[in-house]
């Protein structure tokens, strides 16, 4: 053994042949951490001492290669100075240059995933051989930043500059067929044949039929475009990324300016190039958010798994409810390879489900997602009915018919009678008490909520609510089949409208005092779209419904009069008297006009304008800060009452139900996170200058004294 550490081992294999294996030890996969780094270093070290090693092939003793750096880490070392950062990375480059410096050929034989600081550690390599199942890829741009570890500088000079920006921008995994073709692997073999070709390939590199210090020269060098090429590379792909990206996510066009100016370097200038934009990227709020919700995500995923102990298998599900929504369970639940009885009363009810399931499996064979064998598959996995005849066999119910509390008791009751004791039924109420649809049920510790987001396969988010009595097995199963149809689940607890429609119709209410006051609501949508939403406030009523807004406005009133009865009529009330339900009848605040790909376009309708002057009281003007602060500091409030009341567990449950479950802007992390951005003094600040507003803008006790003691959410 040449080396021995807890990440990195180096030894002998045979004639002068050594083998560098990362196996990070009590972890699943290897990460580069700082101890991984250090090793690293100590490695490289004893591999230059020992001058009987000939050439050196770097392998994984997992099933991945490296999945990137430690994000935990992150953390902690975004915190330090600008100057601390740079320096940090330039020193872990001097570990990478070493690695390439080595007097000897090298070989990185990639299994599983190179990632990030695991694929720039293949790229300090000479030669790169990769499992034919293997993928390779930078995607540091999703979490704000870009590559530290010699990516921006390599990439380029080995794959061409417009292959890098492609995989550095687009933040990309790669499969083995692309990653040859572009030239940033040299062979692709079978995954049991890489150690072999891993060492034949660096025997023949000693045996000098391959020249490998002319392939590393490259990577040394400037780049090989002249002035105008460059320019045209450059500044095309600046223009044609920054729109892809927006304005609200800096990272691929800095990656490009980065790459731009260390053009014209060779290695050493140019990853001080790399280092220097890093850091300033590293200290961005967009960074700070966006590796928060990756570390929230990371807890959410390790908080479900808990509860696959106490799950119960689901083998069989079933919908009631057809329609829209019963069709897109159907689907989810079928494409991810659970069978599914899908019953209705009506047989148009049905046939409304099959045909929203066989559209969405149709446009994923279209776009070739999908073989259509599996979608056949996937469809005889859905089996409609109206009767409850095969309901002695199911796991788990779904309940989706209207939302109505009479009907759903109904529902509930009869379902009861059909199905196993042992069975779980699941509502997949949006704003009804589960505690209170309980009372129709014998077992209501077999019940739960199980709130879908419409469309339901785009929508990440199942909420999974515990009712009074819900037992634990009742929310585990639940749980468990939620992330087997591929859903993020978030468990709450019970209260009228949970945890994201809570919080939702108070960011309308803000919306409709906006509007009454004067405010023109296309303005409204536009600032609030600019300040990253998917969609204005106005848009979103129109495609959830005007009337699902008025009755999930109704039983807000009802659950928290104090802050959400309204005592004005408002806009959404004369469009939902007027009919004018939105996206579903055509017109709303906005009309809508099908476009060439047969989908619902907006475009503005004068009449609404002449319809909402009956509730317009005043002519105020606001400014595009007061837009922001009128519409987001009740939804911030709610949702710091939805953490102070225990609905949800923690800040990070809260901040992920938002971004997964009404598409909260993810570079600002959160509602919780953007407090903390802004400084919960800052933020107690904003919301005391609307407090003529009354109670859905006056910040609870807990949050004033966490203003005054500095505190914050998150760290």
């Amino acid at each position: 053994m040449i080396y021995e550490g807890k990440a990195i081992t180096v030894q002998a294999l045979e004639d002068g042949i050594v083998e560098l294996k990362f196996d990070l030890q009590g972890e699943s996969v290897n990460k580069f951490n700082r101890a991984t780094l250090a090793e690293l270093q100590a490695a490289v070290e004893a591999i230059q001492s020992d001058k009987s090693v000939k050439g050196l092939i770097v392998t994984s003793g997992k099933e991945v290669f490296i999945v990137g750096a430690d994000i935990n880490e992150f953390v902690d070392s975004f915190q330090l100075p600008e100057a601390d950062l740079v320096a940090g990375s330039l020193e872990a480059n001097k570990i990478f240059n070493a690695v390439e410096d080595l007097k000897i050929p090298t070989v990185a034989a990639i299994n599983g995933m190179a990632l990030g600081g695991g694929f720039e550690m293949c790229l300090a390599c000479d030669y790169r051989v990769m499992a034919a199942s293997a993928k390779v890829g930078l995607p540091e741009v999703k979490l704000g930043i870009y590559p530290g570890f010699g990516g921006t500088v390599r990439t380029p000079r080995l794959i061409g500059v417009d292959n890098a920006i492609e995989w550095i921008c687009g933040g990309t995994e790669n499969r083995a067929d692309k990653a040859l073709k572009m030239g940033a692997v040299d062979a692709v073999v079978a995954d049991d044949k890489l150690k072999e070709a891993a060492l034949d390939l660096v025997k023949r590199a000693i045996s000098g039929e391959l020249d490998y210090m002319a392939k590393r020269q490259p990577k040394l060098e400037k780049i090989k475009l002249n002035t105008i090429e460059q320019m045209m590379a450059f500044e095309t792909a600046k223009g044609f990324v920054a729109g892809q990206a927006g304005p609200n996510y800096p990272a691929p066009v800095e990656a490009i300016k980065t790459i731009q100016k260390a053009a014209a370097h060779g290695r050493e200038k140019a990853l001080e190039i790399e280092a220097a934009g890093f850091a300033k990227l590293a200290k961005t709020s967009v960074a700070q958010a966006l590796v928060g919700l990756f570390l929230n995500d990371q807890a959410l995923k390790a908080k479900a798994k808990q509860y696959d102990k106490k799950a119960a298998d689901v083998k069989l599900a079933a919908v009631l409810g057809a329609g829209i929504m019963g069709g897109g369970i159907a689907f989810q639940s079928a494409s991810k390879g659970t069978p599914i009885l899908m019953k209705d009363i009506r047989e148009e009810g049905i046939q409304m489900g099959l045909d929203e399931a066989a559209k969405l499996l149709g446009s994923r064979v279209a776009k070739g997602r999908m073989k259509p064998d599996q979608m056949a598959k996937a469809l005889n996995a859905i089996r409609p009915t109206m009767s409850y005849g095969d309901f002695g066999n199911v796991d788990i119910v779904v309940e989706a018919v209207v939302e109505n509390p009479k009907v759903k008791h109904a529902v509930l009751a009869e379902v009861e009678g059909h199905v196993r004791e042992d069975a779980i039924i699941a509502s997949n109420t949006s704003t009804i008490s589960i505690t209170y649809l309980a009372q129709a049920l014998k077992r209501p510790e077999n019940f739960c909520g199980m709130h879908f987001f419409n469309p339901v396969h785009m929508m990440p988010l199942v909420e999974v609510i515990r009712g009074e009595k819900s037992s634990e097995k009742a929310v585990a199963t639940t749980v468990a089949y939620a992330k087997k149809m591929g859903k993020t689940p978030v468990v709450v607890n019970d209260c009228p409208g949970f945890l994201v429609n809570r919080v939702l119709f108070p960011y309308f209410g803000g919306f409709a005092r906006l509007v009454n006051m004067g405010a023109d609501f296309q303005r409204v949508d536009k600032v609030m779209e600019k300040f990253g939403w998917p969609m204005g406030p106005a848009y979103l009523l129109d495609v959830v419904g005007l009337d699902t807004g008025h009755h999930g406005r109704d039983v807000m009133a009802e659950g928290y009069p104090d802050r959400m009865a309204e005592n004005v009529r408002t806009a959404a009330d004369i469009m939902y008297e007027e009919g004018r339900l939105g996206q579903k009848t055509g017109k709303g605040f906005y009309a809508y006009e099908m476009d060439k790909k047969g989908k619902p376009k907006k475009v503005v309708d004068p009449q609404s304008y002449e319809l909402i002057k009956p509730v317009v009281q005043e002519n105020r003007e606001f400014t595009d800060e007061e837009i922001i602060e009128i519409m987001m500091v009740p939804l911030c409030l709610e949702t710091v009452r939805c953490l102070e009341d225990g609905i949800v567990e923690s800040a990070a449950d809260a901040d992920m139900g938002l971004i997964y479950g009404i598409g909260f802007p993810p570079f600002r992390g959160g509602a919780l996170r953007y407090i903390d951005t802004l400084g919960v003094a800052e933020f107690v600040a904003i919301a005391d200058k609307y407090a003529e507003f009354g109670p859905m803008y006056t910040p609870t006790e807990k949050l004033r004294e966490m203003a005054k003691n500095g505190q914050k959410f998150f760290g």
